[in-house]
C-alpha cells in the first residue's frame, strides 16, 4: 500500500528552462496543490520569452505566452495564488535554451 501524503507539504521546485515544453510539475494524485510563487530568472546576457501555462484534461491555458523577458531580469509567472487539482500539469519553455531558470514555491495538501 502506498504511503498516504502528508495533509499539507510546502516544497521549492526549481527548473532551467529549454526551447520545447517541459512539464516541471504535475500534482499527485488525491492532492490539490497551491502554486504561491512562481518566478522565472533570465540568466543570460541577451532578451529572451518565457511561455507559462497550466495543462488540465489534456486542455493548455497560457498565463504568459512568449513573454519577452530582458537580460538578467525576472518576472513573475503568477499574480496572486493559482490552485491547481490533482493530475494538473505545469508547463514551461523558453525562446532560448537554457537561458531561463524557474523557481516555483507550492503547498499540496491531501483530499483524503
Amino acid at each position: 500500500m502506498a504511503e498516504p501524503l502528508p495533509l499539507n507539504r510546502f516544497r521549492t521546485i526549481t527548473e532551467t528552462l529549454e526551447t520545447s515544453e517541459q512539464e516541471v510539475y504535475t500534482v499527485p494524485a488525491g492532492a490539490s496543490t497551491v502554486v504561491l510563487g512562481a518566478q522565472c530568472a533570465n540568466v543570460s546576457g541577451s532578451e529572451t520569452t518565457v511561455t507559462f501555462k497550466t495543462r488540465i484534461g489534456g486542455i493548455d491555458t497560457e498565463l504568459l505566452d512568449e513573454f519577452a523577458l530582458p537580460p538578467n531580469d525576472a518576472v513573475n509567472l503568477v499574480s496572486g495564488k493559482l490552485v491547481l487539482e490533482e493530475n494538473s500539469i505545469l508547463v514551461a519553455s523558453t525562446g532560448t535554451n537554457l537561458s531561463c531558470k524557474l523557481t516555483l514555491s507550492i503547498l499540496e495538501t491531501s483530499n483524503e
